[in-house]
């Protein structure tokens, strides 16, 4: 009887040992998750596309970020994320705990985030690019762009569908995760009067345009271009026309009326009643019918002086220019073949 119960005790205490071995490895583990500190400043960590997690575990705590590395790769593990933390910059602080980090990481919320507008993009597709990215509400972006125009040369005819179409400048930018959808209007808008040099605007004066109708105008030639050495030319001619009170017959007003790049417009489509509609109006549209570039804007500034009143363009997007009708009507029986 006594060696039983020695036995029997002999088991109990080596259990109880083994639990409290288990207990305190995933004391130790979970204490080793913890911040590192309670304060400390952000640290903006970059994580470059395609690098390990033993990498990036290495680089925490030598930041001092995490309090150990191997640690931090099996919380990874444990998670699920090991390889699904995803590349960018990152705000870390020492008072995050890992967890925290890895769900940072995995789900992708950097500290700044990084958008391109393409030249010629309308403020709708602008709206819709910035929703993909999931930075603004489209509708709530679009509602603020029809009456937002911080400079006084921003103000618009009573027909304009968005006081802010064409001001929107181009352009990649870095913002921060929770910017509100004005701010991004100020930002960007703020961006295009900085690239409105004052020899820019000087030159806009001596042309006696307003730089209202440059952005117009530069809007079109933006949308009518798709090779860039086109576009002074193209800007010459719808100046051409402008001068001897031709109407502009911008098939890319239509497809601004439109709300989409249909292709091949027919005769209908040129007769839709609209204050945007170039082949029943005279001289410019009442706005903007997109955002354009730097490019587009001085070639407007500095056009061809052309003779040329008429293009067209062949199947691989090159325009052929006409001075008269006749020779336009031939230009176009040759991109057809």
């Amino acid at each position: 009887m006594v060696m039983l119960n020695y036995s029997i005790t002999k088991k109990a205490i080596a259990g109880i040992l083994a639990v409290a071995i288990v207990g305190i490895g995933a004391m130790l583990g979970w204490t080793m998750t913890q911040p590192v500190d309670n304060v400390g400043e952000p640290v903006l960590v970059t994580i470059k596309p395609g690098t390990p997690t033993k990498t990036i575990a290495v680089e925490l705590e030598k930041q001092r970020l995490i309090r150990n590395a191997l640690v931090f790769r099996v919380a990874a593990k444990l998670q699920g994320v090991e390889n699904s933390l995803q590349a960018g910059e990152y705000a870390i602080s020492p008072n995050m705990p890992v967890e925290r980090m890895l769900l940072m990481m995995s789900q992708g919320q950097t500290a700044y985030q990084q958008f391109t507008i393409p030249e010629g993009y309308t403020v709708d597709q602008v709206a819709e690019l910035l929703a993909e990215k999931k930075l603004a509400n489209a509708e709530k972006f679009k509602a603020l762009a029809k009456n937002f125009a911080p400079f006084p040369y921003m103000t618009s005819h009573p027909d304009s569908k968005y006081r802010v179409e064409g001001f929107i400048f181009p352009d990649t930018y870095r913002v921060s995760r929770g910017v509100s959808e004005e701010e991004l209007l100020t930002m960007m808008v703020k961006q295009f009067d900085t690239k409105l040099t004052p020899d820019l605007r000087q030159r806009a004066s001596d042309m006696g345009l307003s730089l209202r109708e440059v952005v117009i105008m530069a809007s079109l030639v933006e949308k009518e271009a798709k090779m860039s050495d086109e576009r002074p030319v193209i800007a010459g001619v719808f100046a051409n026309r402008v001068k001897q009170a031709m109407p502009l017959q911008s098939c890319a007003t239509i497809q601004y009326i439109l709300g989409y790049p249909k292709p091949e417009l027919t005769i209908h489509d040129t007769q839709i009643p609209s204050p945007y509609n170039t082949y029943q109006i005279m001289g410019l549209p009442p706005g903007p019918i997109a955002n354009p570039g730097t490019a587009a804007i001085r070639a407007v500034l500095f056009a061809n002086n052309t003779d040329y009143l008429y293009f067209v363009a062949d199947k691989q997007g090159k325009h052929h220019f006409s001075k008269t009708y006749e020779e336009h009507l031939a230009a176009i029986d040759q991109v057809q073949i």
